[in-house]
């Protein structure tokens, strides 16, 4: 049974594919709540272990904490960030699987909003982006969309309630997401 003060907050999944402009998107929307990125606990495990936090080292950690601990372990370290943080609005960055999807619904509502992107600019857009654990190599980035496809992204992308194209600039991307999240956060608060 979920505890009253769960009830009452806002979370919301976003998802989509390395370079598709997750990270531009929740970045037009942080003063409306707290983002919590899944790739954190990845991270923090790496950063226990004393690995490099490559994109192959990562993908590594994912996938045996997986084996180990099943496929929705991520998500439920993530929801026992979120019951202790104070935000009443959560976002979630980088959901894999529908497995993750149903930990969060167990709890809220919890509506998914995916940004998608053509290849083409997806792909040029990671190679010029340069963060820690970006591939650098068209072949290493097929590989990583590959392992994520095994665990359930493109699924999660095909039943999200909100879709937003971001083949144009981060300012109209950001601007759709707002309105979007404004739009929810309404909805939301009609149900309390």
């Amino acid at each position: 049974m979920t505890q009253p003060i769960m009830k009452n907050k806002i979370v919301i999944g976003f998802v989509g594919l390395a370079g598709a402009g997750k990270s531009s998107a929740l970045e037009g929307i942080k003063s409306i709540g707290t983002i919590i990125t899944m790739g954190d606990v990845i991270r923090k495990e790496a950063e226990l272990r004393n690995i490099p936090r490559t994109s192959e080292n990562l993908g590594m950690i994912a996938k045996e904490m997986r084996k180990k601990y099943g496929n929705d372990i991520i998500a439920k370290k993530s929801v026992e960030l979120i019951k202790e943080h104070p935000s009443d609005t959560i976002f979630i960055d980088g959901l894999r699987s529908m497995n993750e999807v149903n930990i969060f619904r167990e709890f809220w509502k919890f509506p998914i909003i995916s940004i998608i992107i053509d290849e083409e600019i997806r792909i040029k857009r990671l190679l010029e982006r340069g963060r820690e654990d970006d591939s650098i190599k068209i072949d290493d980035i097929k590989e990583r969309d590959e392992r994520e496809t095994k665990f359930g992204l493109k699924e999660v992308i095909e039943n999200s309630d909100y879709k937003i194209n971001n083949n144009s600039t981060i300012t109209d991307l950001q601007e759709k997401t707002r309105k979007i999240i404004e739009k929810i956060i309404i909805e939301s608060s009609n149900l309390f």
